[in-house]
């Protein structure tokens, strides 16, 4: 009797040991019309492995996988923005791994696909730009905006949606791309004037193409595929790329320690595969493949970022300054504009309609003071240089991955001071804006 319980004990352990090995977990940002396809085209060209997908956005995955880290369960991480790799791969939390990845070249653009101390790899690429749909922008005679400055203009006021750099690596990398493109103080500008036309701004960046596909919004700040997928899916929408934008690789990187390494190394090595790069034009996904060859079934039309015409005037992304300072313009944003959004709409809509009383010029004290009413709306608490100082930045520690996330010691001290010259800048803008718009 005895030995039959243990012959049973050592067949259950087994068992179990066998379907731990089979199954590789990921956590990731990616929405299901993403993760699903490849889920199904894994598991048939491999059905010795399970995978299983764990969603979370790109801050909360990275908050995850550093609480983790001492028991970890994750196999790999998979994701679109660099910036969160490089953070992971800083703490020794992504494994060093030699990945096949044949046809694949070393750069897009300027910009390296595969991290070059091998911890994490390009899968796909992707571009930031304005998704809008084509009858709200016609039933509302609105002009098509192809770039971010567009935006800005008066007629677009209540139309433009965004979600949070706090919430979305993704948003995070558009907002960081105008701050290294534009320049600090002139990206930060043109961000709060964008942000005083939004009507929402959402928590997670699937929120936006949703907004704009279903003509709740007409313009729609997105990384590249969510308006190439809704175009394919039948929504009337479209998709242009600003001048200033950066091509960057979305990234997938196994875990330091991870539980089922070679199920881990095999579901890399069939992203990056010919098989596992046509997934992405799947018409729910429309993604942009890191491997040239895979253009040569791309639907026509279909972007190709290894073409000398796609986005010319794309920067080169310093993903190293985005990762030294990623929670900083995450908090800094939030304080500015995400948590006063209603305050920053009443200073910008003031100084849309007092120029707009003053279009002729003729009035030099009121020009004066709508003058000084958009400087109080673009100054900023920071300098760039206190922006990339390890010994401010560090102060930094708390990402609000959720709305409940509670910010606490120094960095609340910092956000409160922040907070409370947005507060007072934001309505002597007011005050001055309508005092020029009283003035005949």
């Amino acid at each position: 009797m005895k030995k039959t319980l243990m012959l049973s004990a050592l067949a259950l352990m087994s068992t179990s040991a066998i379907a731990l090995a089979s199954t590789v977990t990921v956590v990731t940002s990616f929405p299901r019309d993403l993760t699903d396809p490849f889920k199904a085209a894994f598991e048939e060209a491999h059905p010795e492995y399970t995978l299983e997908v764990v969603s979370r956005n790109t801050n909360a995955s990275v908050a995850y996988l550093q609480e983790t880290r001492s028991a970890n369960t994750t196999d790999l991480f998979w994701a679109s923005a660099p910036d969160a790799f490089e953070v992971l791969k800083s703490e020794g939390l992504l494994a060093r791994v030699e990945i096949n990845a044949e046809g694949i070249p070393d750069v897009i653009g300027s910009y390296p696909i595969n991290d070059p101390d091998g911890h994490y790899y390009g899968f796909a690429a992707s571009g930031y730009g304005i998704m809008y749909n084509t009858r709200y922008a016609a039933a509302n005679d609105l002009p098509v905006a192809t770039e971010w400055h567009d935006l800005m203009r008066p007629e677009y006021n209540g139309h433009v949606a965004m979600s949070s750099p706090s919430r979305s690596g993704t948003t995070h990398l558009t907002v960081e791309t105008l701050l290294q493109g534009e320049g600090w103080e002139q990206g930060w500008a043109t961000w709060k004037w964008i942000s005083g036309n939004m009507n929402t701004v959402t928590e997670r960046s699937f929120g936006v193409p949703d907004a704009v596909n279903s003509g709740s919004t007409g313009f729609g700040i997105v990384i590249d595929f969510f308006g190439l997928a809704s175009a394919a899916s039948g929504f009337p929408v479209e998709l242009v790329y600003p001048s200033v934008t950066a091509i960057v690789p979305a990234n997938i990187g196994i875990l330091e320690n991870a539980p089922n390494e070679d199920g881990a190394r095999a579901f890399v090595e069939f992203v990056l595969s010919p098989a596992g790069q046509q997934v992405l034009l799947n018409p729910a996904i429309m993604r942009l493949p890191v491997n040239p060859a895979a253009y040569d079934n791309a639907p026509e039309g279909f972007p190709n970022p290894f073409t000398p015409e796609f986005a010319p005037g794309a920067i080169v992304f310093d993903v190293d300054v985005s990762g030294a300072r990623y929670n900083l313009v995450n908090s800094l944003f939030d304080v500015m504009i995400t948590y006063r959004m209603n305050d920053l709409r009443a200073a910008v809509t003031a100084v849309q309609r007092a120029e707009a009383q003053h279009a002729d010029g003729a009035n030099e004290e009121a020009l004066a003071l709508i003058a000084e009413a958009r400087a109080l709306i673009e100054a900023l608490p920071i300098t760039e240089e206190e922006s990339l100082d390890p010994s401010f930045t560090g102060v930094f520690q708390v990402s609000r991955a959720s709305p409940d996330v509670e910010v606490v010691g120094r960095q609340a001290e910092v956000e409160q001071a922040w907070d409370s010259f947005a507060v007072r800048n934001y309505a002597e803008a007011v005050q001055l804006a309508n005092t020029a718009a009283g003035m005949r």
